[in-house]
């Protein structure tokens, strides 16, 4: 069973505290981690992803496998998105092809899988990386602002999935957002983080 814990976590910069002393221990389940702008929502998935390591307090990580995938970024430009997918398929055992076919279509995306990343909008690149995700079957999944730039339908989907992992007693979901979804007001979340205004 996946578990990740905090006591007294803290990141810091030169000058600069970005949050302090955060405890809290993530569940299966959909966690929130709310905050506005500059607040650290996206320093604590790269925390969480072991991308970054605190500047104080504890951050205990026992994790089968993370889903933190960045498929906007410049790197990924030049990969066909088809590609880009199948390369994650080779890398997470528990991928289900089912799942990423019903999301593909759900999404639109299939006229596009054809086409290089740079040739996709910000928001078809969004929802690429949201097939990896659910299909990847990874026990830490983290999501930064996923409803960025998506169209209203594709956010319809979106809330669809995270009602679903809602309910998963397995994986671990964290969601990095400005707010709570008013989307998924009816949605039982495992915990919220609350890094503030």
């Amino acid at each position: 069973m996946a578990r990740v814990s905090a006591e007294r976590l803290t990141f810091a910069h030169p000058g600069v505290t970005v949050f302090a002393d955060l405890g809290f221990t993530l569940s299966p389940g959909l966690t929130l981690v709310r905050g506005g702008d500059g607040r650290g929502k996206t320093t604590l998935l790269r925390l969480l992803a072991g991308e970054l390591a605190p500047t104080g307090g504890t951050l205990s990580r026992r994790v089968g496998s993370l889903w933190w995938e960045q498929p906007g970024e410049p790197a990924h430009d030049a990969v066909v998105a088809r590609e880009w997918l199948a390369e994650r398929q080779a890398h997470f055992a528990g991928w289900r092809v089912d799942v990423a076919e019903a999301l593909v279509e759900a999404f639109g995306l299939g006229e596009h899988l054809g086409k290089r990343m740079e040739m996709l909008s910000a928001g078809s690149r969004r929802k690429v990386g949201l097939v990896g995700a659910a299909a990847s079957g990874a026990t830490l999944t983290l999501l930064d602002t996923p409803w960025a730039a998506l169209d209203a339908r594709s956010a319809r989907v979106l809330d669809e999935l995270l009602a679903e992992a809602a309910d998963d007693e397995a994986r671990l979901w964290v969601v990095a957002d400005h707010e709570r979804p008013a989307s998924l007001a009816d949605v039982t979340w495992a915990g919220c983080i609350d890094l503030g205004d």
